[in-house]
């Protein structure tokens, strides 16, 4: 292996690490202060708890030779010995990591812990790890799954791995935990801006490692895909920005982060496939699409807490079915090109297909999953009334995040 290419990989891998501390943050800040531990601890956990299940079965069902999933050839890191193959496990595992700590701030406030430990448990291996083997093949990572074999998709960072399947297990997942308690009338604003600011401004950083790092070289295509992250980020929080101040007279820091991030879900799918002015094109999309998804919650009554449906399912979404479009064999990586650029239709069809059956997959297994966890953890999956009035913080960890004495 070139020796710049595996510390390119290596850094990438500490970069998109780095991300899950700074998602804590982002969600963190928005929550009310009395669940702010709790939601860093939701987040924090999957560190631990996916690494473990990652080394003991993921990456064998993520990455094995198998057709639906990968099998068991490489459990308990069988045949994972050398430097290249331990590179490909440890980079998929920051994927693995961060993909269910983006649920969790669909169901912030009001979900057991041990529920949730229990959940992100079966999930991993019984969600993520199958449909990152769909698209992405053997080897677990940037490979040929049978939805791109088959039908021509195309995901280069995790656009349907990632966010697409994590939104639609946060759309379900909502719903069936119900409305936080005095949702909608009672106001539930961020109680620190200044944590989310911080996080997304970690986010947007590790988001180079996310996108350029899964061209698994320091190459024309890591470069390409950086470019057009930072682009697409900037023009989403403009994008965003400008449709909020014409919708409520102001453009807020929540608006500007939340923009940036919106931006950077949509490039994810498509971080080396598109050139030019694409990227801003996207990002702008992004911006304006994702602040109208967000107002769905209160028109279809689910209690989305801090917007992930919105920004990442959404997001995911359009950036994703953009390439049916926009994709352009200028890029470096000379994949399909989009309806724009004289491909036809078969790259958009092929685009619907793959996230179609990567939602359809997450939202059934995570109801099924959801169903028994409520079945056989004490007290289901719903906090209390007592402990979701006094706070995750103290009903679970016994901690404050602030100490008013």
């Amino acid at each position: 292996m070139d020796s710049g290419s595996v510390a390119w990989i290596l850094t990438s891998m500490a970069m998109v690490i780095f991300m899950t501390p700074g998602l804590a943050l982002f969600y963190g800040g928005m929550v009310r202060s009395k669940n702010l531990l709790s939601m860093l601890m939701m987040n924090i956990i999957c560190m631990g708890v996916v690494s473990i299940l990652w080394a003991v079965i993921g990456f064998s069902f993520a990455g094995g030779e198998g057709s639906f999933i990968g099998g068991f050839s490489n459990a308990f890191m069988s045949g994972v010995d050398d430097g290249e193959s331990l590179l490909n496990f440890v980079f998929a595992l920051s994927f693995a990591i961060i993909t269910p700590a983006l649920i969790s701030g669909a169901i912030a406030d009001r979900m057991r812990f041990s529920a949730w430990l229990t959940f992100i448990s079966v999930w991993s291996v019984l969600v993520y790890s199958p449909v990152a083997h769909w698209v992405w093949g053997t080897g677990g990572w940037i490979g040929h799954g049978w939805l791109e074999e088959h039908f021509a998709s195309l995901d280069f960072a995790g656009g349907t791995v990632v966010h697409v399947n994590a939104g639609a297990a946060a759309l379900v997942a909502c719903i069936m935990l119900g409305s936080r308690r005095g949702w909608p009338k009672t106001p539930m604003p961020p109680h620190s801006l200044h944590l989310t600011i911080l996080g997304a401004g970690i986010l947007w950083f590790g988001w180079f490692g996310f996108n350029a790092g899964s061209a698994l070289a320091a190459d024309d295509n890591a470069i390409l895909a950086a470019v057009n992250t930072q682009l697409a980020a900037g023009a989403a929080m403009v994008g965003w920005l400008i449709v909020e101040r014409v919708k409520t007279g102001h453009a807020t820091t929540l608006g500007a982060a939340s923009g940036a991030v919106a931006g950077l879900v949509a490039i994810t799918p498509g971080a080396a496939y598109v050139t030019g002015m694409m990227p801003i094109v996207i990002g702008l999309g992004a911006g304006a699409l994702c602040f109208w998804a967000i107002s769905l919650k209160h028109k279809l009554h689910f209690d989305d807490a801090l917007d992930v449906v919105g920004v990442h399912l959404v997001g995911g979404l359009f950036g994703s079915l953009a390439l049916g479009f926009v994709a352009s064999n200028a890029a470096f990586t000379d994949h399909a090109e989009g309806l724009f650029f004289g491909g036809g239709f078969d790259l958009l069809i092929g685009q619907v297909i793959s996230n179609g059956a990567a939602f359809i997959y997450s939202a059934g297994l995570t109801f099924v999953i959801l169903k028994v966890i409520d079945a056989l953890v004490p007290g289901g999956i719903r906090a209390s009334d007592d402990e979701e009035l006094q706070g995750l913080d103290l009903s679970y960890h016994a901690e404050t995040a602030y100490d008013m004495n």
